[in-house]
C-alpha cells in the first residue's frame, strides 16, 4: 500500500457520524500506524482521531451553518443538543 496522506484520511472522516465515529477512529489509527510519531500525515490524523472522539459522544458534527438555540420551542424535548466541538460528558 502506499503512504498514506491526508486525503485519505479525509475519506475516511469526511462521512463521520455519531453512530460510526469509533468505527471511524480505528480506521484512521490503522491507516497511519506504520508512520513515525512526527509524520505530518500522522500528527494531522491525530488530531482528526481527537475529533471523532469528540463525535463518539455527540449529536452531531454542527460544523458549518447557524445553531439552534436553547430558548426555542421544544428544545427542552430534543434528546440531545450536544455538536461536536462541545459533546456531552462520557457518563462516569
Amino acid at each position: 500500500m502506499a503512504e498514506p496522506t491526508r486525503d485519505d484520511v479525509d475519506a475516511l472522516v469526511a462521512p463521520a457520524t455519531p453512530h460510526f465515529a469509533y468505527q471511524l477512529r480505528a480506521r484512521v489509527r490503522e491507516l497511519v500506524a506504520g508512520l513515525p510519531a512526527g509524520h505530518e500525515v500522522r500528527r494531522y490524523a491525530e488530531t482528526q482521531m481527537e475529533r471523532l472522539d469528540r463525535l463518539g459522544h455527540a449529536s452531531s458534527k454542527a460544523d458549518e451553518g447557524p445553531r439552534e438555540s436553547p430558548t426555542r420551542i421544544g428544545w427542552d424535548e430534543l434528546p440531545s443538543a450536544a455538536p461536536a466541538d462541545r459533546p456531552l460528558p462520557p457518563r462516569s
